[in-house]
């Protein structure tokens, strides 16, 4: 069984806050600070470019890699960090797409992450073969697998709502109708269970800047199943994705395996602080992390629905259709998340009117609960949200 109480003990949590943001950037590892200053002073202060050697910077990539893998279900050596989500995202849709060239339509739903979309957009403009992006409402995405379709691209967890799609089902659903699929992991990784093996999935993609508290700017990850690996194409061909980049060749020839996904020069002083997050999840197992989590976000609802008629549930009801994470709805919701950050109790939102509130089993525990749900109920009741500085908006919301 997980000792929650000394993961908790693991993290450096300001005093007089109650943090329910997770699903946005994890909190800060006690041990990353000291991990990160001797990484800068006896590796990079004393080693130099030598350090890439002795100190293991270039193989980084692949050995996270595989720490983040065995959350995900995934085999070993199929996973490899670096660049970010929004890179992954590109390099595995371009894949997955080469290996179905006779089809031109990408299915997708409209509660996947707008720069998954973006990207998707920016990837199909440039290829110039008259792709289409097809959006559906999350509720439709199975009837509208058909023979059309390329590619199933889905964020797994709906980032505003936490809808849970089946990815084993939907996985299933696609390869009978000849489609790939690429699963975005970003609100699943360190939050639920996940099978990629198992489920077959074919491309998958996440950051490590959420739930697996990297911190932020933590480098992305894309995992690649091993039937595929060996002839998906990377689209962007960079440096490190080469076969022998210290050959020089002006010839650029694909990496073996997953390795080759690689493309820019690994991002090591946030590698390192990620090391020591993953420290913390080798204490924990994902199985006790979400039975945690279900019973968290079950007393979460129970005690804000009982206080706050004017909330409306925006997540799914039944534990088993959503992550990590529960939405209500608000017409001034932006107002009242700032009204409750201002109280200690960091949520974020959503346009037009969602309120975030991420749970995290790693470091919250059921008093934080109560207690979050207690000052909620206070700012609500109290309208003590409908001040003018509440509706002053910063750049991030």
């Amino acid at each position: 069984m997980t000792d929650f109480a000394a993961t908790k003990a693991m993290f450096d949590l300001p005093e007089g806050v109650l943090y329910l943001d997770g699903n946005s950037l994890g909190p800060l590892p006690k041990a990353a600070p000291a991990r990160v200053q001797q990484m800068l002073t006896d590796e990079w202060g004393q080693m130099l470019i030598t350090g890439w050697n002795k100190a293991g910077w270039m193989a980084q990539p692949m050995a996270l890699g595989d720490r983040v893998g065995k959350l995900i279900g995934a085999e070993p050596g199929q996973v490899v960090l670096g660049d970010t989500l929004s890179i992954k995202v590109y390099q595995a849709l371009a894949a997955a797409l080469d290996l179905v060239p006779e089809r031109r339509v990408v299915l997708t739903d409209s509660g996947n992450f707008p720069s998954d979309l973006y990207m998707a957009e920016g990837l199909l403009k440039t290829l110039g073969k008259g792709h289409e992006l097809r959006i559906v409402d999350p509720e439709d995405v199975a009837d509208a697998l058909t023979d059309e379709v390329a590619v199933l691209m889905l964020t797994e967890v709906d980032y505003g709502t936490g809808r849970w799609h089946d990815m084993a089902d939907l996985t299933r659903r696609a390869h009978a109708v000849g489609a790939v699929t690429v699963w975005d992991l970003a609100h699943t990784a360190g939050a639920v269970p996940v099978d990629l093996s198992g489920a077959g999935a074919d491309f998958a993609v996440g950051c490590t800047y959420k739930y697996l508290n990297g911190g932020p700017g933590a480098p992305a990850f894309i995992y690649v199943a091993p039937r595929h690996a060996g002839r998906a194409l990377p689209a962007l061909s960079g440096w490190l994705g080469h076969e022998a980049p210290f050959d020089f060749h002006r010839k650029y020839r694909p990496g073996h395996g997953v390795d080759r996904m690689r493309v820019g020069t690994p991002p090591v002083i946030q590698m390192t602080a990620l090391e020591c997050a993953l420290d913390i999840w080798d204490m924990a197992d994902i199985r006790d992390v979400r039975a945690r989590s279900v019973s968290l976000c079950e007393l979460f609802i129970a005690e804000v629905e009982a206080a706050c008629p004017m909330l409306t549930l925006a997540s799914p009801r039944a534990a088993e259709r959503r992550g990590s994470q529960v939405s209500f709805r608000f017409e001034d919701g932006f107002a009242a998340m700032q009204a409750l950050i201002a109280r200690g109790v960091i949520g974020d939102f959503r346009a037009p009117d969602i309120m975030r509130f991420g749970f995290t089993p790693l470091y919250l525990d059921e008093a934080d609960v109560r207690a979050a749900a207690a000052i909620i109920a206070e700012v609500m009741t109290d309208r003590l949200w409908d001040r003018p500085e509440f509706r002053v908006r910063a750049a991030v919301t």
